[in-house]
């Protein structure tokens, strides 16, 4: 009997990471047989352990914080989208040995904003907080729903500024540090900072959001993050968290590595009862 095909995701921390869950139910529903774990590692170990499961015979790879832009130099290739971000959060090895990065993280955005969320982009503005690789990935896509505007807002203004520059084509987008950001409310306003992840808050001022504005924070957990939390506090009726995006870009992500395309719903609701029994 030969061994399942191993898989993991890769970030620091990642103790946290509710992806072996996911994938595990993926499996089961379309009949493949894998085994998926989590991989601490430092960002000077990263490209060592990298190697390492490889050799040993893994088959792909889950890239998340604070990774996904070391990841990009460790492909041989790279998808379209992930070239365009600049940023990594799938690795794939082929038969001839050499591996391929993709970014499934603006796929799994747009299909949970729209499709699970029902929420629209077209015509709205939106803010994305944070220049790092998170937000790479999801600016694309988020442009390709036609937005009215796009703002980069990010602790280290010229991060932004520079972000935002290289999707100047796809539609009108500007980059800015914290205190650049206008006192208005957007309609969308999404984190893709890591600073949930550490109980922490970027430094926003309270205007950009009010009963209109939709938060939707990339990070995820048992109960509402501080970002959302926030929003709430100043009268934002309408926040989510990324445990959709988090479902839709791993079904991405085991389409690229199994040739099968999962059902998301049935799983995102399995996840949402198990936070909830945890909790």
């Amino acid at each position: 009997m030969s061994a399942p095909d191993r898989y993991a995701v890769i970030g620091h921390p990642v103790s946290h990471s509710r992806s072996p869950f996911i994938h595990e139910r993926f499996a089961k529903q379309t009949s493949q047989k894998l085994q998926y774990t989590t991989i601490d590692a430092t960002p000077a170990r990263f490209a060592t352990v990298v190697t390492e499961f490889f050799a040993g015979g893994g088959k792909g790879l889950n890239v998340t914080v604070p990774h996904k832009q070391a990841a990009v130099a460790l492909a041989q290739d790279l998808t379209p989208r992930a070239a365009r971000a600049g940023a990594v959060n799938t690795l794939s090895l082929r038969e001839d040995g050499s591996l391929v990065g993709d970014n499934t993280d603006g796929a799994g955005l747009a299909r949970d904003l729209l499709n699970n969320l029902g929420i629209t982009i077209a015509g709205r503005s939106v803010l994305l907080l944070g220049a790092g690789g998170a937000a790479r990935g999801v600016v694309a896509p988020l442009l390709g729903l036609k937005p009215r505007e796009l703002t980069i807002a990010n602790r280290t203004p010229a991060k932004a500024v520079e972000l935002a520059r290289l999707f100047a084509d796809m539609g009108d987008v500007r980059g800015c540090g914290y205190p650049g950001l206008r006192n208005e409310p957007k309609d969308l306003v999404i984190n893709a900072t890591a600073a949930s992840l550490k109980q922490q808050l970027p430094p926003l001022p309270p205007g950009i959001v009010d009963t209109r504005s939709v938060c939707y924070d990339m990070a995820y957990g048992r109960e509402d993050t501080v970002f959302l939390r926030w929003a709430q506090e100043r009268g934002c009726t309408r926040t989510a968290m990324g445990l959709g995006m988090l479902v839709e870009q791993a079904a991405e992500s085991f389409f690229g590595w199994r040739g099968i395309r999962p059902d998301t719903a049935s799983v995102l609701a399995a996840l949402k009862v198990e936070l909830a029994r945890e909790s």
